[in-house]
């Protein structure tokens, strides 16, 4: 790193991703991100270089409903919506009920053909902040899961979960399970709505279950209409990372085509505008400038091909918060996880960057 690089948590290694992209040239296939979240018209700017540098042709987005046409607008036929709530408006509890079922036909009018379920342990903490009883919206079968679920299906959409978090999370934040329930106790009704709809499904984040190929494997094998995300690039550089090589591919090859790329970049405009270090918000802000947002999206990308793609050993160039709120006393909140590149054969890079998506969710939108 040079004397006059600053580390930063998307950039500890002080890289050049402009430069270091060109180093790893272009990926074996052009590459379909199947999960991101992309807002702000400037933001989707810079994203957009992001992409025509690491080689992303697609994605497929969770955007705020409104900044869906001006994000439309930067990205053009690169980008495919995913349905999701208005969590920023005003009335929340209007928002995770009728209003998401009243925006299903907005969606699909806007192309998207998935609607995302959130089922994160925490939300029993945001349903009991907006008024509503956890059980109505928290569990995949739950009622207004269901609801909205039955008229997503009755318009030709299919289902994207995100189910448990971290087991890193479960240890700390979430390890009273009379309140969030262990992490095997997050897929009971996941697994009742899909049998109960039997709807085609993304699990997100690999299925939430990273650390488990074993587990994975038996839910995979129970549900065939299940697809995963390699998305929450922190989390899968540091659970990925772990697992042996050889276990990894065995697992991509017994589910080939069924498991795709993800990132899970999030855009907004507020990563191009500096913060006020007095403000409630500093300290949150992951990028405050244009050249930040660069660095921070071009971060997951740079992290992520380099685990597929090469042999690299030594630490992530993304700072992981989880390290310190498991260990304050051995990190800070900049260390970081090793990165292990477990340099995929190109016919695995080509069904995993690109293959997978193009015999699933590409064919759920109509291609």
């Amino acid at each position: 790193m040079s004397e006059q690089t600053q580390m930063t948590a998307a950039n500890r290694l002080g890289l050049d991703y402009r430069a270091e992209a060109e180093r790893l040239g272009k990926p074996v296939v052009p590459i379909i991100d199947g999960h991101a979240h992309i807002n702000g018209e400037h933001a989707a700017k810079v994203y957009k270089e992001v992409c025509d540098l690491y080689g992303i042709e697609r994605v497929y987005s969770q955007t705020q409903l409104a900044h869906a046409e001006k994000v439309k607008e930067v990205m053009g036929d690169r980008i495919r919506f995913v349905a999701i709530p208005e969590y920023m408006h005003e009335d929340r509890k209007w928002a995770h009920t009728e209003g998401f079922l009243e925006n299903l036909e907005k969606w699909h009018a806007l192309g998207a053909r998935m609607v995302k379920f959130w089922g994160a342990p925490r939300l029993r903490d945001y349903a009991g902040a907006i008024g509503l009883p956890a059980e109505e919206i928290v569990p995949f079968d739950s009622p207004w899961k269901l609801k909205i679920a039955q008229r997503a299906k009755e318009l030709g959409m299919n289902l994207m979960v995100h189910v448990a978090d971290p087991d890193t999370w479960f240890s700390t934040m979430y390890k009273d399970a009379s309140v969030y329930g262990t992490k095997r106790d997050q897929y009971e009704s996941l697994n009742r709505l899909l049998e109960k709809t039997g709807m085609r499904c993304l699990g997100a984040h690999m299925g939430g279950s990273p650390e488990d190929l074993g587990f994975l494997t038996e839910l995979m094998d129970r549900h065939a209409d299940l697809v995963l995300d390699t998305s929450a690039t922190k989390w899968m550089i540091r659970e990925l990372s772990k697992q042996p090589t050889d276990e990894l591919v065995a697992f991509l090859d017994r589910f080939e085509g069924r498991v795709v790329f993800g990132s899970d970049i999030v855009t907004h405009d507020q990563h191009l505008i500096s913060t006020d270090p007095d403000s409630p918000e500093f300290g949150n802000q992951l990028a405050s400038s244009e050249d930040e947002a660069f660095d921070l999206y071009a971060s997951r990308y740079w992290a992520l091909r380099t685990m597929y793609e090469t042999d690299y050993r030594g630490e992530s160039n993304i700072a992981d918060p989880d390290l310190a709120m498991c260990d304050p006393e051995r990190y800070d909140e900049l260390s970081a996880p090793a990165l292990h590149g477990h340099k995929l054969s190109d016919r695995r890079l080509q069904v995993l960057y690109r293959g997978a998506c193009e015999q699933t969710l590409d064919k759920w939108y109509g291609e």
